[in-house]
């Protein structure tokens, strides 16, 4: 579908629908796959690259911007899409994964693919030299003609670096295995230049000026120094010098964008930094000057370096209002960009902004079955926990509902530690919105992008205050009116499964029910597994950020452990196929349910990971919370 409204004039998706009630929507249309995922444009602004799903397989796709002609690529059967991207305007990259046994274990092997857009047949790349990881892409030149790939046959010996030419596959080694480097990076040439080492307790960066000689050690960083970590999760290596950019929470407590000269090993001046909340990533132009910086504050923000760039994405957003514009992708030369609008109660569309003609054109709705106009308003909220935190949240109220003694339901992400909620379309809210409960989703202490004040009091507040901050959300919202204290359940995934399933053993009193989608019921269990992922040292990390004080005993807040204090019926659901949170985890607390004739439900999904994969399986979900919920906590 192609319109040509002005962006002050961009259509608010459904709104031409039959008036009719959201409670009316059935669990089917809230459990819809998107129309189209990430697109892309090619970088010339003439083509948009996306991937689609239909008749149980992924493809990838790309449409033409001028007269809408469409190419398509069926992924290979048995492979999981990771990612895409352009190289050149005619040529495509795209990274797949499949499980494997490795050792005694299962794990990820990912591969990379290519393909030219005349003929859209997929060649592997790099299959010969590669071990597990395949898709390690530094670099990629800008014409497509070749890229950069880190690739390592066997974890014995360190990774080399290839020159690839993408047209025929053909490999030039430009980097030998290095000392005990583990991982390469490259400039904004394609030129390597650094490599990161590994150690029990600390990552070493090496260091060279140009693209010969010998590497340097640049600097020695503590896992656990979380000011120096922006050096790790943020290299940027500028062409011809020394000077780069970095994330670091240095000095403020939220990390901010800096200049780093990598010769000094110093820290300069910050380009920009935001008073509240983290900068979490930040591009480039070709010539290694900043072009944009991204945040999170209620919703997702950019700031353009360029004014001009600035001047329109501020006249966006303000045309927009309520809703919100999210840049996608762009054309190298900014003058085309794809925007997402939407907002919490509208899934969105995507727009092609024509920046010379001052125009956006829509090309793709996410899902038409949903009309805006019927779905439920969310906002950004802040209350304050016991202990004088103050926790930011957002609040969705059921439309058409008096704000008044309602029905509530907690919302806990997952993570739980650098995640957030904010306000973008949630198609689970919205569900639960629209069979009439209030939905509240806390940004908890440990929750990512408040700084590291906020992240670091999550350490060892697992089952503690992480809690307490669900129980004084639910009281804030009691005493402003709005709840019933009464006629509250806790519904969450992953770590917000846990956090469903302890708020109802650790305070019955409080909460009606919970429902779980693969958390976590056995934290002494689960750092076990963990360990197959971690060193030692990663692993002692990871065991002192869940548990804080070593004295401090995890069973105390495990649910398995603790099953028999249960009282509140719980409704548990597990994927067969999770490598995240195994299903071992939910098989034991059914079993010990069953052993103590606890109130439970629960419901496998064989074909499923740590996520609903297949809408029907998603739309089997809703619908046995909705009963589940209307059973349980009426609303």
């Amino acid at each position: 579908m192609w319109c040509s409204p002005s962006f002050a004039q961009v259509a608010s998706p459904g709104t031409d629908k039959p008036d009719i009630a959201a409670a009316s929507y059935p669990a089917d249309l809230f459990a819809k796959l998107p129309l189209i995922n990430g697109p892309k444009l090619s970088p010339d602004g003439q083509n948009i690259l996306f991937s689609t799903q239909t008749g149980g397989r992924t493809f990838v796709a790309t449409r033409s911007v001028t007269d809408g002609k469409l190419h398509s690529i069926p992924l290979p059967e048995r492979l999981d899409l990771n990612w895409y991207r352009w190289a050149g305007n005619n040529r495509l990259l795209i990274s797949v994964s499949q499980t494997v046994r490795y050792f005694d274990t299962e794990a990820r092997r990912s591969y990379l693919l290519t393909a030219d857009t005349t003929s859209m047949k997929p060649v592997f790349i790099g299959r010969d030299q590669q071990g597990l990881e395949g898709d390690d892409l530094l670099y990629v030149d800008p014409s497509g003609q070749w890229a950069l790939l880190s690739l390592q046959r066997t974890p014995y010996v360190g990774p080399t670096v290839y020159r690839v030419t993408l047209a025929d596959g053909k490999m030039e080694a430009v980097q030998n295995p290095y000392g005990d480097i583990w991982e390469w990076f490259a400039d904004n040439r394609g030129v390597v230049r650094m490599g990161m080492s590994f150690s029990r307790d600390s990552w070493t960066l090496h260091y060279r000026e140009g693209d010969s000689g010998g590497f340097r050690k640049l600097a020695t960083i503590r896992y656990d120094d979380e000011e120096q970590k922006g050096l790790i999760d943020a290299i940027r290596v500028i062409s011809g010098s020394d000077q780069g950019y970095v994330l670091s929470a240095k000095g403020t407590g939220r990390y901010a964008l800096y200049r780093y000269n990598y010769a000094t090993q110093t820290i300069g001046e910050m380009v920009f930094g935001n008073p509240d909340h983290d900068i979490s990533d930040y591009d480039l132009n070709e010539d290694g000057t900043p072009s944009a910086v991204y945040y999170t504050d209620e919703r997702p923000r950019v700031h353009w370096f360029d004014p001009a760039q600035q001047q329109v994405q501020e006249a966006i957003d303000k045309a927009l209002g309520a809703r919100h514009g999210s840049l996608v992708s762009r054309s190298r030369d900014g003058r085309v960009k794809i925007i997402h609008v939407g907002g919490p109660n509208d899934p969105g569309s995507y727009y092609l902004f024509d920046e010379a003609l001052g125009k956006m054109d829509i090309f793709a709705r996410i899902n038409e079955a949903l009309s805006s106009s019927r779905l439920s308003a969310s906002r950004y909220v802040s209350y304050k926990a016991r202990d004088g935190m103050t926790i930011h949240a957002n609040l969705t109220l059921p439309r058409g509902r008096e704000a008044r003694g309602l029905p509530l339901i907690i919302l806990p992400h997952g993570g739980p530690y650098g995640v957030r909620d904010d306000l973008r379309y949630d198609a689970e809210v919205q569900f639960l919105a629209s069979r009439g409960y209030a939905v509240l989703q806390p940004n908890f202490r440990g929750s990512g992008g408040y700084g590291e004040a906020h992240s670091k009091a999550g350490e060892g507040a697992i089952g503690r205050q992480m809690q307490d901050d669900l129980d004084d959300g639910m009281d804030w919202l009691v005493q402003q009116g709005m709840v019933d204290a009464g006629r509250v359940c806790v519904v969450g995934a992953s770590y917000g499964g846990y956090a469903a399933l302890w708020a109802v053993t650790r305070n019955p009193e409080r909460y009606r029910c919970a429902a779980s989608f693969a958390g976590v019921t056995d934290w002494d269990r689960m750092l076990k597994y963990d360990a197959r992922f971690f060193s030692r040292s990663g692993l002692r990390r990871w065991r002192n950020t869940i548990q804080g004080d070593r004295g401090f005993d995890m069973d105390s807040v495990s649910p398995l452990k603790q099953a028999g204090k249960l009282t509140r019926p719980v409704l548990i659901a597990q994927g067969q196929e999770d490598t995240v949170v195994p299903p071992q985890q939910a098989a034991a607390y059914v079993n010990a349910l069953k052993s103590a004739s606890k109130p439970h439900e629960f419901v496998s999904y064989d074909k499923e990971g740590h996520g609903f994969d297949d809408p029907a399986n998603l739309a089997d979900w809703l619908k046995r919370l909705e009963a589940f919920l209307a059973k349980h906590n009426p609303a």
